[in-house]
C-alpha cells in the first residue's frame, strides 16, 4: 500500500506539473511582449509604434499607440489593450475584449495576424523592424545576375516606388538572358530575409544571401542563378 500511495503522488505530481506548464508558457509569453514593438502591413508601407505594458486594463493589459497610428492604420483606432490567448496568440482587442487582430508567432520575435479582407499584418520588435528597414533601404539599387561561373546574364533595377500590396517596382536593363527575359520580373519584396521577385503572370522567384555576400536563387541548382549588388 505504501508503495502504491508513493506511485500515485508521483502520477499526481507528475499531472500537476504538466496543467502547469501551459499557464507558465503564457506567462512566458506576456513578459516576452513588454516593450515597443512596430506594427505594419508586410513590407512595412504603411508603420505604427506600439508599446506593451503590464499594467491590468479592463479585460487585458495596457498599451500605447503613437498618434500616427490611426492615419496609417485605421484599424488601430479600435485597439484599447492588449492580452495572451492560449499558449501563442497575442491579442490587440476593443473595449469589449474582441479581437481587432490576433497574431501568432511565426519566427522568433515575428509574429503575424490577419484582417479579413485587409490582408496580413505584421507585428515585431522595434528595433529589429527598423534594422531590417535599413536592410531594405541597402536593396535599392542596380544589380547584377550572373551564373555560377560569374559570366553575367541580366541587370536590374529595385526600386522603391510601390506597386500595390507592399510590393515594389523592378525594371529588367536590355539583353538578359532568354530565360529571364520570359520571367520579366515586375515587382519585388523583402520578406522573412529573401528578396521575391514577382511577375505580372504571378511567377515567383526567391534569392537568399549567402556567406559571400551573394543572393542566391533558391531551391538552388547546379547551374545556379546569383544576384550582385552593383
Amino acid at each position: 500500500m505504501k508503495i502504491l500511495r508513493v506511485v500515485a503522488f508521483a502520477v499526481a505530481a507528475h499531472l500537476a506539473a504538466i496543467g502547469a506548464a501551459p499557464a507558465q508558457d503564457a506567462t512566458s509569453l506576456k513578459k516576452e511582449m513588454l516593450g515597443q514593438w512596430e506594427l505594419s502591413t508586410t513590407e512595412r508601407s504603411k508603420t505604427c509604434v506600439v508599446t506593451m505594458k503590464g499594467d491590468a486594463a479592463g479585460q487585458g493589459f495596457k498599451l500605447e499607440l503613437e498618434p500616427a497610428c490611426k492615419a496609417a492604420l485605421p484599424f488601430t483606432k479600435d485597439i484599447v489593450a492588449w492580452s495572451v490567448r492560449g499558449l501563442d496568440i497575442v491579442r490587440l482587442q476593443d473595449a469589449s475584449g474582441e479581437a481587432v487582430i490576433d497574431f501568432t508567432e511565426v519566427e522568433a520575435g515575428i509574429f503575424e495576424g490577419l484582417r479579413q479582407g485587409e490582408g496580413v499584418y505584421i507585428l515585431q520588435d522595434l528595433a529589429a523592424a527598423r534594422s531590417m528597414a535599413k536592410s531594405m533601404d541597402q536593396m535599392i539599387g542596380d544589380w547584377s545576375m550572373v551564373r555560377g561561373n560569374g559570366q553575367p546574364v541580366c541587370g536590374l533595377t529595385l526600386t522603391n516606388t510601390e506597386a500595390g500590396q507592399d510590393n515594389f517596382q523592378v525594371f529588367l536593363k536590355p539583353k538578359c538572358e532568354a530565360a529571364i527575359a520570359q520571367f520579366n520580373p515586375t515587382q519585388w519584396r523583402l520578406e522573412r530575409g529573401q528578396i521575391i521577385l514577382m511577375s505580372k503572370s504571378g511567377n515567383v522567384w526567391q534569392f537568399e544571401a549567402d556567406d559571400n555576400a551573394q543572393w542566391r536563387r533558391v531551391p538552388d541548382t547546379a547551374d545556379p542563378l546569383i544576384m550582385l549588388r552593383q
